[in-house]
């Protein structure tokens, strides 16, 4: 989505291709009055002169062009709104009169991946994790953690399938009324809106 412009410069410039689009395809943008555009142009013009060529009155001046200068771009702002209206079936139809059509929503990213999981306390069925958050700029922002576990179904043998037993808001978390006696592996993962992110490091644990 194009930006508005800051500067009276940019402002100006903007204004007038508006009226030259808005005279020149007036039939592709009825809800718009180019005399009111043309009639605050010419009154934030007439006091900037006043300003450039009075400086004894600059101060005076200066609030009135500020004034007319807000009121131009509130104006403008109305009717480059309903300009998008009145195109919404032909957006590119807003480069005649100087603007663009708004940039579709960027996806959100998954975050990036946690590492260094790590038990930091036992207990009896209790386990206590922590791990180091994702990367900067390795993702998008975390919106919290998930923690999973699976459990090995029988001694050197496989590993069942991970399952969800815990999730904060910060890189650590407490797990009461785990499994005793067998051999359990955890691993943490970063989430948004955007999905998950890539597993941590697998912690192998027995309590």
């Amino acid at each position: 989505m194009p930006n508005f412009p800051r500067t009276e410069a940019e402002i100006v410039a903007l204004v007038e291709t508006m009226i030259a689009g808005y005279t020149a395809h007036g039939a592709d943008f009825p809800s718009v009055t180019v005399a009111d555009l043309q009639t605050a142009l010419s009154n934030y013009q007439t006091d900037k002169q006043a300003q450039d060529d009075a400086k004894a009155q600059a101060q005076i001046a200066t609030v009135t062009k500020t004034d007319n200068l807000d009121a131009l771009k509130e104006l403008m702002r109305n009717d480059l709104k309903v300009s998008e209206v009145d195109v919404a079936d032909d957006p590119e139809k807003l480069t005649q009169i100087g603007w663009a059509p708004k940039a579709p929503p960027q996806p959100v990213v998954a975050p990036g991946q946690p590492t260094n999981l790590h038990p930091t306390a036992e207990g009896q069925g209790m386990l206590w994790l922590a791990w180091d958050r994702p990367a900067s700029g390795s993702g998008g922002s975390v919106r919290n953690y998930i923690v999973e576990r699976r459990e090995q179904l029988a001694a050197g043998g496989e590993f069942g399938t991970w399952s969800i037993v815990g999730s904060s808001l910060n890189n650590e978390i407490s797990l009461n009324d785990q499994p005793r006696g067998i051999q359990m592996e955890y691993r943490a993962k970063a989430t948004n809106i955007g999905g998950e992110s890539m597993p941590s490091n697998t912690a192998a644990v027995v309590l």
